[in-house]
């Protein structure tokens, strides 16, 4: 029966609520479908160990409405259980135009928050259709379904409010589309990996100060990229070429990284990586975490010696969006059904190339570019955004 079917039809609302258990569904419409009526919609929710279950049905034929009432209450006693039985007509009002999901990250999340974020979908004109969880751990997760407004205003208002609420917040546009992103391509300086690259090759070759300075001015678009790679570059020259293996060594990946990669891996995504740094440590990255793409850029080395030049083309801001469309185009995934994560100015482009940015512990004017942030430790949270739930990821795991 479609919607347009019972939007006049009298129906009842059905509603048990009480300590879950095995059987419960099953019982109820066990009981109902003696009375022949049809199902219009359902819903059930378990929390700590409670369950709401609703059920929409059709008003039974011949008057027998009281019986059913009767017999429905007593079965809900008998499991001492309650039940609550409503008249009306037909089904929920249709939904607004535009719908979204909005991805809430809180470490921890909480009631002040969680109000102030619909309070603000309300302000906007939105309507909360549902909401569930995705995560309890290493981060609280809960989507809102929202429909009443364009995608795009909403992310705009909740990007404002998420960073005086504290807590992250993407809001991506409901589809099928949502779920098909096959694409994660990834920055790896302080995004993938914990450490900047050049920083671990200036320590050995004791010129770590000045590197870092340059990195950071550069990392805050204050400086030119390619100028500021050349200058740091040039510092690590005579360094030993037995210094990749030690630093190949030195770098940690980032909390989460690992688990993010193998999930996405195994529900059929692919991985790919692009970093201002070098190929000495992609290609290792590369191999060990099973990556699809990866390109950086790559330090010369002649007679065993770096020799303070770079080779090849430069990975620089505008190459790291050049590598995400050709990546795409290789995947053979639209780019509109990518996502980019990075935390520096020269992620930007790509960021805003992607269909999803997501901004990972990021400079501020990062945050204020991209669609999202992530503010949490956690890069493995950046699988709540694409709705994956904990579940998921852990049945991943077992796979």
């Amino acid at each position: 029966m479609s919607a347009s079917q019972t939007s006049d039809v009298p129906t009842l609302l059905v509603k048990i609520f009480g300590k879950d258990r095995p059987g419960i569904t099953a019982g109820l419409f066990d009981t109902l479908a003696a009375y022949s009526v049809d199902v219009v919609d359902i819903e059930q929710v378990v929390t700590r160990g409670r369950i709401v279950l609703c059920a929409l049905v059709t008003k039974p034929a011949g008057g027998a409405e009281g019986d059913l009432r009767a017999t429905v209450h007593s079965w809900a006693e008998s499991l001492k259980m309650q039940a609550e039985i409503l008249s009306g007509t037909g089904d929920n009002r249709p939904r607004g135009s535009g719908r979204s999901h909005v991805t809430v990250l809180g470490h921890p999340l909480t009631a002040e928050s969680t109000a102030a974020i619909a309070a603000k979908i309300t302000s906007v004109g939105g309507n909360i259709d549902r909401i569930f969880r995705l995560a309890k751990y290493p981060v609280t997760a809960v989507e809102f379904a929202v429909s009443g407004v364009e995608t795009e205003p909403l992310r705009t208002a909740l990007a404002m409010a998420a960073s005086h609420i504290g807590v992250d917040v993407a809001v991506v546009s409901a589809g099928l589309h949502r779920r098909a992103q096959r694409l994660v391509v990834m920055d790896v300086d302080s995004t993938l990996i914990q450490d900047e690259v050049i920083e671990l090759f200036a320590a050995h070759a004791g010129c770590e100060a000045e590197v870092a300075e340059v990195t950071e001015r550069a990392m805050r678009g204050e400086l030119d990229f390619e100028q500021s790679l050349h200058a740091r570059v040039e510092l690590l020259a005579g360094l030993d070429a037995s210094v990749v293996d030690k630093v190949r060594a030195e770098v940690q990946l980032t909390p989460g990284a690992r688990t993010l990669i193998r999930t996405l891996k195994r529900l059929g995504y692919q991985v790919g990586v692009v970093s201002g740094g070098f190929t000495q440590v992609t290609d290792d990255l590369r191999e060990r975490l099973g990556l699809d793409f990866a390109s950086a850029n790559t330090l010369e080395i002649v007679d065993g010696k770096l020799t303070g030049k770079v080779t090849g083309e430069i990975v620089d801001r505008a190459g790291k969006a050049r590598l995400l469309r050709r990546f795409a185009a290789e995947a053979g995934v639209p780019l509109a059904q990518t996502v980019a994560i990075g935390d520096g100015a020269n992620d930007l482009d790509m960021l805003n190339a992607a269909g999803l940015g997501v901004a990972f512990n990021a400079k501020p004017v990062v945050r204020e570019a991209a669609h999202t942030a992530v503010n949490v430790p956690f890069l493995d949270a950046v699988l709540y955004l694409l709705g994956i739930t904990r579940e998921e990821v852990e049945a991943a795991d077992l796979a």
